[in-house]
């Protein structure tokens, strides 16, 4: 047979990711031939010696997105190879799985049943720290990213006091999420340990949850166990008096949006007292229209897809950019851009007729989408599909920290999304909040920065507020801004750039709209 280099790495991939499905492959489970083909192409990355990642050869120095793509599948399967089921995540660790946190961490705390203390060094300066305590870990266990941890109620009896304050959102969603009788169950089953008994009957009494911690306290009084109830929290509730939550997902959003909020309004200039002449103000957009035009912040991933391997194998597949190709590829993105910021121009005018923001947004957001990559799709750039509707892979953000949420979190964190827009008077913070929460989401493959900017601007243009142009030298700014809110919850560097961009926009009189001859 003649050689073929593109049908043999074509091959080589069908034959790793059928080894693999996880995409998290040991050495044995591909022969040495396919493993150096793909080693030398760039799909195939080693993590620690023995084990390696399929990935696409699309990273660059420094680049993180790798890493937080492949953490919990190679956490699972080199956790499972070692110690089949004799381990467990730590308290701390399993709680940020139950109520879906998303940063990948530094360093992951196993509980295990045998060996030593060792500490597994990984990539992005990244660890695992393997503890033997067969004791810690119970007969029980729940699966959360493929990983083994402990239930939630046992992980709220066992974690430190201080994940309450260090890990405040996390914990708080925990509390609201947990059923009474699991937590009587966890701490009556064993050796009572009297002091996490009174940080939870405290901290739930903190949040509202006054009938859940009376009935805890009334099951432990039963049993002859009398505690003190102390409030592990060091901050107010993010979350109404009460509320009960049976996902973390949409109670992680209105906790953001509740913690961010004061920050935004401390920051941002108050709305003008009189809102603009609408006539004006459109022109105004259409004269900075083409200063709006910016590239989005998402990409893809770092997958190796069924569509890619296809295109390998019928030699379509070229790491450079065919020139021909990136010019119908550009000017099919400036059209669809031209038809979204129409479509965004169309809801301004619904709210200007009294209809509220955030039901605007929620009717219209995803024909703004259509309307950015119908143009591609038309001209067959991109398949059909991918205007269908919100991601179906997992996305990731170059060189950010942040790890956008799972795809079956998605629907139910835009719903949650729309309705503290709707909810919220402030058009700052809708504004500000808006953006950032979006992008926060990640919900769709690609253009997620451009909708956010939309959707950012339309709240200030609903406040009267001037219309925000995130100019391209400031992208490093505005991505640092961003990372610092997604990674360390705060927002206050954010807002000021968006403030300052504002102020800058407000300014620009390099472009005009052409009069037409009569």
């Amino acid at each position: 047979m003649p050689v073929n280099p593109q049908r043999d790495l074509s091959e080589a991939l069908r034959r790793a990711q059928a080894a693999a499905p996880s995409h998290i492959l040991r050495t044995g489970l591909l022969p040495r031939r396919d493993r150096t083909l793909l080693q030398q192409r760039g799909f195939l990355v080693e993590i620690i010696k023995g084990w390696y990642a399929l990935t696409t050869p699309q990273a660059r120095p420094g680049d993180t997105t790798f890493w937080h793509l492949h953490f919990w599948a190679f956490v699972s399967a080199y956790l499972q190879a070692r110690y089949g089921q004799r381990y467990c995540l730590s308290p701390e660790h399993s709680l940020d799985l139950w109520t879906a946190g998303t940063q990948t961490p530094k360093q992951l705390i196993v509980l295990t049943a045998r060996g030593g203390v060792f500490t597994l060094k990984l990539p992005n300066n990244s660890s695992i720290l393997l503890y033997p305590n067969r004791k810690g870990i119970p007969a029980s266990t729940e699966l959360k990213q493929g990983v083994q941890v402990m239930p939630l109620a046992l992980a709220l009896t066992r974690t430190t006091p201080s994940y309450f304050t260090r890990s405040a959102t996390n914990a708080e969603l925990a509390l609201r999420m947990v059923r009474v009788e699991e937590l009587s169950r966890a701490i009556l089953a064993g050796d009572v340990n009297v002091s996490a008994a009174s940080r939870v009957v405290g901290g739930m009494r903190h949040l509202g949850l006054t009938d859940s911690a009376a009935r805890l306290e009334a099951d432990l009084l039963a049993a002859g166990i009398a505690i003190k109830p102390q409030n592990p929290f060091e901050e107010p509730p993010r979350l109404p008096v009460g509320a009960v939550l049976q996902s973390p997902y949409a109670g992680r959003i209105e906790a953001m949006w509740s913690h961010l909020r004061p920050d935004v309004l401390a920051h941002f200039p108050a709305p003008p007292r009189a809102m603009p002449d609408q006539a004006r103000y459109l022109q105004r957009l259409n004269e900075i229209y083409t200063h709006d035009a910016y590239n989005s912040l998402s990409i893809e991933g770092y997958q190796v897809t069924p569509e890619l391997i296809q295109r390998i194998a019928d030699g379509a597949w070229n790491p450079i950019d065919n020139p021909q190709d990136q010019a119908q590829i550009n000017a099919m993105a400036a059209k669809g851009y031209r038809e979204a910021f129409n479509g965004v121009l169309a809801s301004l005018g619904e709210i200007w007729r009294g209809r509220l923001p955030g039901k605007v947004v929620d009717r219209d957001l995803q024909g703004w989408y259509r309307a950015l990559f119908s143009p591609s799709v038309q001209a067959n750039i991109l398949p059909a599909s991918a205007l269908a509707g919100y991601r179906e892979r997992r996305v990731f953000i170059r060189g950010s920290e942040h790890v956008p949420p799972a795809i079956e979190a998605v629907p139910v964190l835009m719903e949650a999304l729309f309705g503290a827009l709707s909810r919220e008077p402030e058009p700052a913070v809708r504004a500000v909040l808006g953006h950032f929460v979006f992008v926060f989401i990640h919900p769709y493959a690609d253009g997620n920065g451009r909708i956010g900017r939309f959707l950012m601007n339309l709240m200030l243009a609903s406040g009267g507020y001037n219309w925000a142009v995130i100019r391209l030298e400031r992208r490093r700014e505005y991505m640092a801004a961003l990372e610092k809110a997604s990674v360390q919850g705060e927002i206050g560097d954010f807002t000021k750039f968006v403030a300052e961009e504002m102020k800058a926009s407000a300014k620009l009189k390099l472009f005009r709209v052409a009069r037409r001859t009569p």
